[in-house]
């Protein structure tokens, strides 16, 4: 480098050091702590009334997210959904296919609930959100009714393999 800008980085170096020293000599002298003012009381929330309803006049909340209603069922904070007991308390996604009994020409299968219980189902069987469509020696086919309002479709197919997948 050229002896010019050696002379100049030293200076603007000096200059730095010695502007924040300078600065560091004039600051005055921290002043006394002020006495804590009494602390301000804690702002609430307004509650309603205890007799206030909103009423909802036929439409949604619009605090209430849009996906996923439609798969699980909903329920009140004050009383839990209660299902229906056997057949019509299963929900279609937690059928198990455990057997299938060919009967007089007809197929029944048995089903494994989400609960530990097993069941015995034929086609036309009602289930909590859908319905047996028909039973062949290897599945069951189930209509699943789809309660999604995005959904272009409204009912849709499940298949239960009575064995696991075949690849």
């Amino acid at each position: 480098m050229k002896p010019h800008i050696h002379f100049l980085m030293a200076a603007c170096i000096a200059c730095s050091t010695g502007a924040v020293a300078a600065r560091e000599s004039q600051a005055p002298a921290p002043a006394a702590a002020p006495a804590p003012a009494a602390a301000a009381p804690a702002v609430q929330a307004p509650t309603p009334a205890p007799d206030y309803a909103y009423d909802a006049s036929e439409r949604r909340d619009p605090f209430v997210s849009l996906v996923h209603s439609g798969t699980e069922a909903k329920a009140t904070s004050s009383t839990p959904l209660q299902r229906p007991a056997g057949v019509a308390g299963i929900m279609v996604d937690e059928v198990a296919v455990r057997g299938i009994v060919q009967t007089r020409g007809s197929f029944v299968a048995m089903i494994a609930a989400s609960n530990g219980r097993n069941y015995t189902i034929r086609p036309g069987d009602r289930l909590m959100d859908g319905s047996v469509r028909a039973i062949n020696a290897q599945a069951v086919m189930l209509m699943q009714e789809v309660k999604n309002p995005l959904s272009l479709e409204k009912q849709r197919e499940v298949r239960k393999q009575l064995r696991g997948e075949v690849k």
